[in-house]
Protein backbone atom coordinates (compact mmCIF):
# COMPACT_ATOMS: atom_id res chain seq x y z
CA UNK A 1 0.00 0.00 0.00
CA UNK A 2 1.77 3.00 -1.21
CA UNK A 3 2.09 5.49 -4.01
CA UNK A 4 4.98 4.55 -5.54
CA UNK A 5 7.18 6.18 -8.31
CA UNK A 6 10.11 4.19 -9.81
CA UNK A 7 12.87 5.45 -12.13
CA UNK A 8 9.73 7.51 -13.81
CA UNK A 9 10.49 10.08 -17.32
CA UNK A 10 8.38 12.25 -18.56
CA UNK A 11 8.11 14.70 -21.50
CA UNK A 12 6.67 17.74 -21.81
CA UNK A 13 5.21 18.89 -24.90
CA UNK A 14 6.51 22.23 -26.47
CA UNK A 15 6.21 24.13 -29.78
CA UNK A 16 9.41 22.82 -30.78
CA UNK A 17 8.51 18.92 -29.67
CA UNK A 18 8.85 16.59 -26.75
CA UNK A 19 11.04 18.15 -23.76
CA UNK A 20 12.05 15.84 -21.44
CA UNK A 21 11.29 17.25 -17.85
CA UNK A 22 11.74 14.18 -15.45
CA UNK A 23 14.78 12.07 -15.65
CA UNK A 24 14.60 9.26 -13.31
CA UNK A 25 12.61 9.97 -10.10
CA UNK A 26 12.15 7.37 -6.94
CA UNK A 27 9.82 8.48 -4.31
CA UNK A 28 7.37 6.41 -2.34
CA UNK A 29 4.78 6.92 0.44
CA UNK A 30 3.51 5.07 2.73
CA UNK A 31 -0.39 5.69 4.56
CA UNK A 32 0.61 8.19 7.51
CA UNK A 33 3.36 9.93 5.69
CA UNK A 34 4.55 13.02 4.90
CA UNK A 35 6.83 13.73 2.06
CA UNK A 36 7.68 17.41 1.23
CA UNK A 37 9.40 18.07 -2.01
CA UNK A 38 11.95 21.46 -2.10
CA UNK A 39 14.42 22.78 -4.92
CA UNK A 40 14.31 25.28 -7.20
CA UNK A 41 12.50 27.19 -9.62
CA UNK A 42 12.19 25.09 -12.71
CA UNK A 43 13.60 22.09 -11.52
CA UNK A 44 10.24 20.05 -12.18
CA UNK A 45 7.90 20.24 -9.06
CA UNK A 46 5.06 20.69 -11.07
CA UNK A 47 5.77 18.74 -13.58
CA UNK A 48 5.55 15.51 -11.18
CA UNK A 49 2.23 16.79 -9.63
CA UNK A 50 0.67 17.04 -12.84
CA UNK A 51 2.59 13.54 -14.38
CA UNK A 52 0.85 12.00 -11.59
CA UNK A 53 -2.75 13.39 -12.03
CA UNK A 54 -2.50 12.85 -15.40
CA UNK A 55 -2.06 15.64 -17.45
CA UNK A 56 -2.63 15.39 -20.90
CA UNK A 57 0.35 17.71 -22.02
CA UNK A 58 2.97 15.03 -19.95
CA UNK A 59 3.69 12.02 -21.60
CA UNK A 60 5.41 9.16 -19.01
CA UNK A 61 8.26 7.80 -21.39
CA UNK A 62 9.63 5.07 -19.15
CA UNK A 63 9.38 3.96 -15.31
CA UNK A 64 6.13 3.74 -13.15
CA UNK A 65 3.99 5.49 -10.95
CA UNK A 66 1.57 3.86 -9.09
CA UNK A 67 -1.43 3.87 -6.24
CA UNK A 68 -1.41 0.82 -4.01
CA UNK A 69 -0.32 -1.42 -7.17
CA UNK A 70 -2.55 -0.11 -9.83
CA UNK A 71 -0.65 1.50 -12.17
CA UNK A 72 -1.28 5.13 -13.03
CA UNK A 73 0.23 5.32 -16.21
CA UNK A 74 -2.66 4.93 -18.86
CA UNK A 75 -5.37 5.94 -16.59
CA UNK A 76 -7.51 9.24 -17.28
CA UNK A 77 -7.50 11.89 -15.11
CA UNK A 78 -10.48 11.34 -13.33
CA UNK A 79 -10.10 7.35 -13.08
CA UNK A 80 -6.86 8.38 -10.77
CA UNK A 81 -8.72 10.47 -9.11
CA UNK A 82 -11.28 7.58 -8.20
CA UNK A 83 -8.33 5.22 -7.46
CA UNK A 84 -7.93 7.74 -4.52
CA UNK A 85 -5.62 10.55 -5.91
CA UNK A 86 -5.85 14.65 -5.42
CA UNK A 87 -4.23 16.88 -6.57
CA UNK A 88 -4.61 21.03 -5.50
CA UNK A 89 -2.83 23.42 -7.98
CA UNK A 90 -0.97 25.88 -7.74
CA UNK A 91 -3.38 28.24 -9.37
CA UNK A 92 -6.55 26.58 -9.05
CA UNK A 93 -8.99 27.33 -12.20
CA UNK A 94 -11.76 29.73 -12.05
CA UNK A 95 -14.58 27.87 -13.69
CA UNK A 96 -17.73 30.51 -14.14
CA UNK A 97 -21.17 29.36 -14.35
CA UNK A 98 -20.45 26.24 -12.46
CA UNK A 99 -21.02 26.76 -8.14
CA UNK A 100 -18.92 26.01 -5.86
CA UNK A 101 -21.71 23.56 -4.41
CA UNK A 102 -22.35 21.94 -7.52
CA UNK A 103 -18.81 21.09 -8.35
CA UNK A 104 -18.53 19.55 -4.71
CA UNK A 105 -21.40 17.51 -4.93
CA UNK A 106 -20.67 16.81 -8.89
CA UNK A 107 -16.72 15.70 -7.59
CA UNK A 108 -17.91 13.86 -4.85
CA UNK A 109 -20.12 11.94 -6.77
CA UNK A 110 -17.91 10.42 -9.49
CA UNK A 111 -15.16 9.88 -6.77
CA UNK A 112 -17.10 7.85 -4.81
CA UNK A 113 -19.70 6.48 -7.34
CA UNK A 114 -22.66 7.76 -5.98
CA UNK A 115 -24.72 11.08 -5.14
CA UNK A 116 -24.43 12.04 -1.18
CA UNK A 117 -28.22 12.94 -0.11
CA UNK A 118 -28.81 16.44 0.00
CA UNK A 119 -29.54 17.38 3.57
CA UNK A 120 -26.55 15.93 4.85
CA UNK A 121 -24.17 17.24 2.07
CA UNK A 122 -25.20 20.59 2.30
CA UNK A 123 -24.34 19.76 6.05
CA UNK A 124 -21.28 18.49 5.32
CA UNK A 125 -20.17 21.57 2.96
CA UNK A 126 -21.09 24.01 5.39
CA UNK A 127 -18.92 22.73 8.05
CA UNK A 128 -15.88 21.75 5.73
CA UNK A 129 -16.27 25.87 4.71
CA UNK A 130 -16.45 26.74 7.93
CA UNK A 131 -13.55 25.15 9.12
CA UNK A 132 -11.33 27.00 6.49
CA UNK A 133 -13.15 29.94 7.30
CA UNK A 134 -14.88 30.53 4.04
CA UNK A 135 -18.29 32.05 4.55
CA UNK A 136 -21.22 30.12 2.97
CA UNK A 137 -22.00 32.31 0.50
CA UNK A 138 -19.27 30.91 -0.86
CA UNK A 139 -21.46 27.66 -2.19
CA UNK A 140 -23.17 30.06 -4.69
CA UNK A 141 -20.35 31.50 -6.50
CA UNK A 142 -18.95 30.43 -9.60
CA UNK A 143 -15.77 28.10 -8.68
CA UNK A 144 -13.19 30.51 -7.91
CA UNK A 145 -14.16 33.15 -9.65
CA UNK A 146 -13.86 36.13 -7.98
CA UNK A 147 -11.70 34.55 -4.84
CA UNK A 148 -8.54 36.28 -3.72
CA UNK A 149 -5.69 33.76 -3.65
CA UNK A 150 -6.09 32.88 -0.38
CA UNK A 151 -9.71 32.06 -0.29
CA UNK A 152 -8.80 29.87 -3.68
CA UNK A 153 -6.22 27.62 -1.71
CA UNK A 154 -8.54 27.69 0.89
CA UNK A 155 -11.57 25.79 -0.91
CA UNK A 156 -8.79 23.76 -2.18
CA UNK A 157 -8.73 22.38 1.01
CA UNK A 158 -12.34 22.07 1.68
CA UNK A 159 -12.38 19.84 -1.51
CA UNK A 160 -9.43 17.43 0.27
CA UNK A 161 -12.12 17.17 3.25
CA UNK A 162 -14.91 16.46 1.58
CA UNK A 163 -13.51 14.17 -1.04
CA UNK A 164 -10.97 12.35 1.09
CA UNK A 165 -8.62 10.74 -1.05
CA UNK A 166 -6.05 8.20 -0.29
CA UNK A 167 -3.09 9.97 -1.09
CA UNK A 168 -2.90 13.92 -1.74
CA UNK A 169 -0.15 16.11 -3.41
CA UNK A 170 -0.48 19.90 -2.97
CA UNK A 171 1.23 21.39 -5.65
CA UNK A 172 2.44 25.05 -3.50
CA UNK A 173 -0.37 25.34 -2.09
CA UNK A 174 1.47 28.00 0.26
CA UNK A 175 2.11 30.14 -2.04
CA UNK A 176 0.62 33.40 -2.10
CA UNK A 177 -0.64 32.99 1.57
CA UNK A 178 -0.56 35.78 4.75
CA UNK A 179 0.43 33.95 8.08
CA UNK A 180 -3.47 33.47 8.96
CA UNK A 181 -4.33 31.84 6.02
CA UNK A 182 -1.06 29.52 5.98
CA UNK A 183 -2.28 28.41 9.14
CA UNK A 184 -5.89 27.99 8.42
CA UNK A 185 -4.82 25.42 5.46
CA UNK A 186 -2.27 23.73 7.12
CA UNK A 187 -5.06 22.80 10.05
CA UNK A 188 -7.04 21.46 7.30
CA UNK A 189 -4.19 19.76 5.96
CA UNK A 190 -2.88 17.96 9.37
CA UNK A 191 -6.92 17.38 10.40
CA UNK A 192 -6.78 15.52 6.93
CA UNK A 193 -3.85 13.68 7.97
CA UNK A 194 -4.82 12.84 11.19
CA UNK A 195 -6.94 9.97 9.97
CA UNK A 196 -3.71 8.18 10.12
CA UNK A 197 -4.18 6.32 6.64
CA UNK A 198 -3.73 8.96 4.30
CA UNK A 199 -0.24 9.88 2.19
CA UNK A 200 0.79 13.45 1.53
CA UNK A 201 3.39 14.92 -1.19
CA UNK A 202 3.46 18.46 -0.11
CA UNK A 203 5.52 20.64 -2.86
CA UNK A 204 6.82 24.04 -1.95
CA UNK A 205 9.93 26.64 -2.17
CA UNK A 206 9.67 27.70 1.46
CA UNK A 207 10.35 26.17 5.01
CA UNK A 208 7.32 28.24 6.29
CA UNK A 209 4.58 25.78 5.77
CA UNK A 210 7.06 22.89 7.42
CA UNK A 211 6.69 24.90 10.68
CA UNK A 212 3.14 23.42 10.69
CA UNK A 213 3.07 20.69 8.83
CA UNK A 214 5.42 18.32 9.62
CA UNK A 215 7.23 16.24 7.29
CA UNK A 216 8.22 12.62 8.02
CA UNK A 217 10.79 12.98 4.71
CA UNK A 218 12.02 16.16 2.96
CA UNK A 219 13.32 15.35 -0.72
CA UNK A 220 15.51 17.85 -2.70
CA UNK A 221 14.65 18.35 -6.35
CA UNK A 222 17.27 19.21 -9.32
CA UNK A 223 16.68 19.13 -12.83
CA UNK A 224 14.32 16.44 -12.94
CA UNK A 225 15.24 14.29 -10.18
CA UNK A 226 15.93 13.94 -6.17
CA UNK A 227 18.84 14.37 -5.57
CA UNK A 228 18.77 14.71 -1.32
CA UNK A 229 16.81 13.74 0.88
CA UNK A 230 16.41 13.47 4.56
CA UNK A 231 14.19 14.64 7.68
CA UNK A 232 12.83 17.75 8.65
CA UNK A 233 16.63 18.90 9.52
CA UNK A 234 17.32 19.16 5.51
CA UNK A 235 14.47 21.54 5.08
CA UNK A 236 16.20 23.86 8.11
CA UNK A 237 19.39 23.92 6.55
CA UNK A 238 18.11 24.80 2.96
CA UNK A 239 17.42 28.12 4.99
CA UNK A 240 21.16 29.17 5.30
CA UNK A 241 22.58 26.90 2.29
CA UNK A 242 20.01 27.73 0.00
CA UNK A 243 20.26 25.15 -3.11
CA UNK A 244 23.40 26.27 -5.16
CA UNK A 245 25.59 23.19 -3.82
CA UNK A 246 22.76 21.09 -5.36
CA UNK A 247 22.38 23.40 -8.63
CA UNK A 248 25.87 23.15 -9.22
CA UNK A 249 26.53 19.76 -8.67
CA UNK A 250 23.54 18.95 -11.18
CA UNK A 251 25.07 20.87 -13.40
CA UNK A 252 28.60 19.15 -13.00
CA UNK A 253 26.85 15.77 -13.58
CA UNK A 254 25.23 16.75 -16.48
Amino acid sequence: MSLSINDLHVDVATEAGPKEILKGVNLEIKPGEVHAIMGPNGSGKSTLAYSLAGHPKYTITSGSASLDGVELNGLTADERARAGLYLAMQYPVEVPGVSMANFLRTAKTAVSGEAPKVRTWVKEVNAAMNKMGLDSDFAQRSLNEGFSGGEKKRAEIVQLDLLNPKYAILDETDSGLDIDALRVVSDGVNRYMEQGDRGLLLITHYTRILNYIKPDVVHIYVDGRVVDQGGPELANALESTGYDKYVSAAKADA
